[in-house]
């Protein structure tokens, strides 16, 4: 199975900045290592989906609302995202989670909404510095897991990827190491053959993502458990961002 690269944008990119970023990585982009989700922002989204259209460029979007429809103003929903060619989203981010507060409970409903409208979803997971130096890696990423997919039928899973972020190596420059990812992916499969199958916890896809660059990358994604990437500064550099995608090891 290739593995699964996405590439999350966060709010940078104009559409016309966005439009030339597309151009050129849709027609630079060969497919044969990998398979990539580009997630630019909302504003950039018509855009990007109207230049990835028939090709091996899928377009995610970087969050989603609980809601379906209705008086919220600021938000976009899920049929919104469908409907504008979106076809990931990505959803429990740490940044959200720390700045916007969004709970486990908010995280879960995002979830249930994206996936009944017909979204996958990236479901992103990971422990903070001080619960790292406390010892409570494996707890949180377990009570995370748990609390985010709630309620989900086995075959909805089909749907949902798990990306660990561990937040300390978010932008940071800091690494998490070839052991560190290796036992966080043995939990989130262990999570997910407890609360499912083991069917479960083989199929369902694991990222990570936390400072990757062309220097660690290769480590970090081939170890085991582990299906791909989920990339932030990098991506935006697009020729770097292409040689990684094209010729991932």
């Amino acid at each position: 199975m290739k593995k699964l690269i996405v590439g999350n944008f966060k709010m940078n990119q104009t559409p016309e900045e966005s439009k030339a970023y597309f151009m050129r990585f849709v027609s630079g982009f060969t497919g044969n290592r990998a398979d990539v989700v580009l997630c630019p922002s909302f504003l950039s989204l018509p855009v990007a989906s109207f230049l990835a259209k028939g090709s091996l460029v899928k377009i995610g979007a970087q969050n989603v609302s609980d809601e379906e429809e209705g008086a919220f103003t600021g938000e976009v929903s899920a049929k919104m995202l469908k409907n504008a060619g979106v076809e990931y989203v990505i959803v429990g981010h740490s940044e959200r989670r720390n700045k916007y507060k969004e709970t486990d409970k908010l995280i879960n409903k995002k979830i249930k909404t994206a996936l009944k409208n017909g979204l996958k979803c990236i479901f992103c997971i990971g422990e903070s510095l001080t619960d790292r130096n406390t010892g409570k890696t494996f707890e949180v990423i377990r009570h995370q897991i748990e609390e985010g997919v709630r309620g989900l039928y086995e075959n909805e899973l089909e749907s949902v990827v798990i990306a660990y972020e561990p937040v300390w190596a978010i932008g940071t420059g800091q690494n998490a190491s070839v052991k560190d990812v290796e036992n966080a992916a043995k939990v989130i499969r262990k999570v997910i053959f407890e609360s499912y199958s083991e069917k479960a916890s083989r199929d369902i896809q694991v990222l990570y993502g936390g400072s990757l660059n062309e220097k660690n990358v290769a480590a970090l994604l081939n170890c085991p458990g582990i299906d791909g990437g989920l990339f932030g500064k990098i991506s935006l550099n697009v020729n770097a961002f292409l040689d990684i995608a094209n010729n991932l090891k």
